[in-house]
């Protein structure tokens, strides 16, 4: 029984089998090993994730805004990220929002407690101030507007004409990927009936109901689930307060501390280099613990124009939420600052203001941080790109000065459009982005743009990714947009030119930043088209891509698909 061994019974260590058995030993290493290795891939393969540009190191920044040696490796034609686009979504801000069955258990509870105070009388006009009405007109809207969550409730207003009331009320659209709420206002027809029972007739276009549009002094509360407001959110359809801040005290300006920048070579670049220099000179002023002195001039870009020359004389605040920033962090106008500063040299009080001039960007702000003098100017030569604020940025102040991203929102008034928009679609449409345009007459960069952006290959490409029937936004760069005409016949088509009355002669937005540009009216320039036409496509429920859903071409040209982080 334990005579021979089970090794020796099978023969491992015959030795005419040793060559075969060494074979399968190898052969199963080897399997082994392939196996690791793929499943080593794998994990890779599932879990890496590209870098944002926009978190480079700044030596790759820099080579990327500098480079000139492939014209279709640009950004300037682009609409540039700002600090709402990194804000996660605050979950608890938003699962706060107001069910019918909250309005509807309130409403009953007011109503047993009122009791019958009147007998009927039809002929009495509907009291927008009551709280029958009130619960009556927010049930209606809820009921309306199914795409929508709602999180606060304005007390109602009296309307023009009879049995008319406003409301406003904050809300968020159910499948909102931005962190921000919106507002809207409108006008509600309420009818009595011969037994005084009351119904919501009508509800009004977005914005109709004026009269609820700013909250009155003394108004009650309306209704809300949370009250507590989260100010850190971008509120889009509040009205804008972006005037100039204002110096309280010749005695609070001279004991202020100040950081400027002049001159340098950023003017007139892309939108993008502006904000990498721009948050550059900020980040610096909030280390260094300075109020910023900015100009809120700017030189918009060629790309953006439609003349095609740069165009001098825009206003940050045509792009920018200046409102937001000059809450959240300390600035002060250039014209304004400069316009103190002589007044106190006229005074002979120049000897309590200190200058500390610096010319040269290698001087990193921790070399300032001891600095005592009122005023601390960068200013910036004339050869590029050395003269690029951003520079001051770079190297060892890398990890000292971040750029406060946070601090920097786009236009509410912009956003107030896009708003608009979505709220014509009722927040219940898909999207496409179709860039054609010089890509597409250019095969040799992208050899299959225009085959794959045709009618007949769009209808192709997007019946398995949109309903038949369904609100498409079509957001595109393409100039003659009967080119689409074709997909009509399956979709409801809507492009931006289509809402033009939002940014015409007697619109809201018209009237404002004439206002802010001392009466002259502003272009809606191509930098305010783009910013709108991708904010729009980016509330849609589906949102479909050129490069990565309708071509296979490479975004920027054969050959870049690989290497976008490099």
């Amino acid at each position: 029984m334990f005579g021979r061994s089970a090794l020796h019974r099978a023969g491992g260590f015959r030795p005419e089998n040793l060559g075969q058995n060494a074979l399968n030993l190898i052969g199963n290493i080897g399997f082994s090993l392939f196996v690791f290795a793929v499943l080593v891939f794998t994990i890779i393969a599932a879990t890496y994730e590209p870098e944002d540009p926009l978190f480079h190191p700044s030596d790759k920044i820099t080579t990327f805004l500098t480079s000139t040696s492939n014209a279709t490796l640009r950004s300037d034609d682009s609409v540039v990220k700002t600090g709402e686009d990194f804000m996660p979504a605050n979950q608890t801000a938003f699962a706060a929002f107001i069910n019918i069955t909250d309005v509807e258990s309130t409403g009953n509870e007011e109503s047993n407690n009122e009791g019958n105070q009147l007998d009927c009388d039809a002929s009495v006009p509907v009291d927008c101030k009551d709280s029958e009405v009130f619960h009556l007109m927010m049930k209606a809207t809820i009921e309306r507007f199914k795409d929508i969550h709602f999180y606060k409730f304005g007390k109602p207003a009296v309307g023009e004409g009879a049995n008319s009331c406003d409301m406003a009320w904050r809300y968020r659209p159910k499948d909102g990927k931005s962190a921000a709420f919106y507002k809207d206002y409108r006008r509600f027809v309420v009818e009595k009936s011969e037994n005084c029972t009351l119904s919501v007739v009508s509800i009004g276009e977005y914005h109709s109901g004026l009269n609820a549009r700013k909250r009155k002094r003394n108004q009650k509360p309306g209704f809300e689930k949370s009250k507590r407001d989260d100010f850190s959110l971008p509120v889009v359809g509040e009205a804008v307060n972006d005037s100039l801040p204002t110096v309280e005290s010749e005695k609070a300006f001279i004991s202020g501390k100040y950081l400027v920048y002049v001159g340098g070579g950023d003017r007139c670049k892309s939108m993008n280099h502006f904000l990498w220099s721009f948050l550059c000179a900020l980040g610096e002023a909030q280390y260094l613990n300075r109020t910023l002195v900015m100009d809120l001039t700017l030189c918009l870009s060629s790309v953006y124009t439609s003349s095609g020359q740069n165009e001098e004389g825009k206003d940050f605040r045509f792009y920018f939420d200046f409102e937001h920033l000059k809450e959240a962090a300390s600035v002060l106008d250039e014209a304004q600052f400069w316009a103190e500063w002589g007044k106190l040299h006229n005074k002979k009080k120049s000897s309590r203001l200190g200058l500390h001039l610096v010319e040269d960007f290698r001087v990193t702000p921790m070399k300032l941080a001891d600095v005592k003098d009122t005023l601390i100017m960068r200013k910036f030569g004339s050869v590029e790109p050395d003269n690029y604020w951003y520079r001051v940025c770079e190297g060892d102040a890398e990890s000292v000065v971040k750029r406060p991203w946070h601090l920097l929102w786009k236009s509410r008034r912009l956003m107030e459009i896009v708003s608009a928009i979505a709220s014509r679609l009722n927040w219940d449409y898909d999207a496409v982005h179709i860039e054609r345009g010089e890509k597409a007459r250019n095969t040799e960069l992208w050899p299959n743009l225009d085959k794959d952006t045709s009618p007949s290959a769009l209808l192709s490409t997007l019946q398995d990714k949109v309903e038949e029937g369904r609100n498409l936004y079509i957001a595109t760069n393409e100039a003659e947009l009967s080119f689409f005409n074709p997909l009509k016949d399956k979709y409801a088509t809507h492009f931006l030119d289509e809402y033009k009355d939002l940014w015409d002669e007697s619109s809201e937005w018209y009237s404002e930043t004439t206002k802010l540009n001392g009466g002259n009216p502003v272009e809606f320039d191509g930098y305010m088209r783009a910013s709108v036409d991708t904010e729009v496509f980016l509330r849609g429920k589906k949102q479909i891509e050129t490069f990565n859903d309708l071509t296979n071409d490479c975004k920027d040209g054969v050959g870049t698909c690989n290497v976008a982080s490099t």
